[in-house]
């Protein structure tokens, strides 16, 4: 089986959500939408699904309409395939490229193919596409209301998200320089009227939620006017953007869930659960 995160370039319009939401059927394991990012996370299972929901966005979408926080290429941003148990990252690399074929021909919409196999990771793409960098798939130029797909084969990840309690995005920026590595991806945002450190925690068996909110704790307490009240704890709030592997909450002590924006109904396997039981 294999999990595919997709990230689409709309958070705000309730209709066109639930639209995406009901094209993925019982493949769609959580939801996550966020106003100022102005974009929607969907946990799919299967292949079927990402098709599904790419098709209805591409339909609905207008990425010369579009505002938001978020960096992006398309309406249809991030496709990325991950192995779960029973499944391989050959498997999901055949995913990605059976995906990016049919986006090209079936919509029209050029791909760019990252992740497993020898191909770029997705900041690398993010920063290099069109300029140098052409797409593996479909069209040489972007599609005129979908702009192009990012599709990646990848091990599992966990997004993730701090707010801070400075209002400085400068010093979410900062931070996110500082703690960024091989296994934490990291910027800092203007979201709203709060200041976020987003992150993508790309191994979370070696860094977790945990581990990624108490270097961030000591990251922002080293700098010089971070902006909070000395003493004062820099961060404000959590927020989990999906689901988390069991394995990688299990690490953490259950009295730290609460803090970190955890549960055990927000795992995959909860939801895969779920999803069977269901009539």
């Amino acid at each position: 089986m294999l999990e595919c995160v997709v990230n689409v370039s709309e958070g705000r319009d309730d209709v066109v959500l639930q639209a995406l939401a009901d094209a993925a059927g019982d493949a769609l394991l959580d939801l996550h939408r966020d106003a100022h990012h102005n974009r929607a996370v969907l946990t799919l299972v299967g292949e079927a699904a990402p098709r599904a929901v790419a098709r209805q966005a591409v339909e609905r979408l207008d990425l010369r309409h579009h505002d938001g926080v978020h960096p992006r290429l398309g309406v249809v941003d991030v496709v990325p395939f991950a192995p779960l148990a029973g499944s391989t990252m050959a498997d999901a690399i055949e995913a990605r490229e059976t995906f990016g074929r049919w986006a090209a021909s079936a919509l029209g919409v050029p791909c760019f193919s990252y992740g497993a196999g020898g191909w770029p990771s997705l900041p690398e793409l993010r920063r290099a596409a069109w300029k140098g960098l052409l797409p593996d798939h479909g069209p040489r130029r972007p599609h005129t209301s979908a702009g192009a797909i990012c599709v990646g084969a990848r091990p599992v990840l966990v997004a993730y998200n701090l707010w801070l309690t400075s209002d400085d995005v400068a010093v979410a920026r900062r931070a996110a320089a500082a703690m960024r590595g091989p296994c934490l991806r990291a910027l800092g945002l203007l979201v709203g009227d709060r200041v976020q450190l987003s992150m993508n925690l790309v191994e979370p068996r070696r860094l977790g939620p945990a581990d990624a909110y108490d270097l961030a704790d000591t990251t922002l307490r080293s700098l010089d006017g971070d902006g909070s009240t000395p003493g004062s704890d820099p961060i404000a709030g959590t927020e989990l953007v999906g689901l988390v592997p069991r394995a990688v909450l299990e690490r953490i002590p259950s009295d730290r869930w609460a803090q970190l924006d955890l549960d055990d109904g927000r795992t995959i396997e909860a939801r895969l659960a779920r999803r069977e039981v269901r009539p």
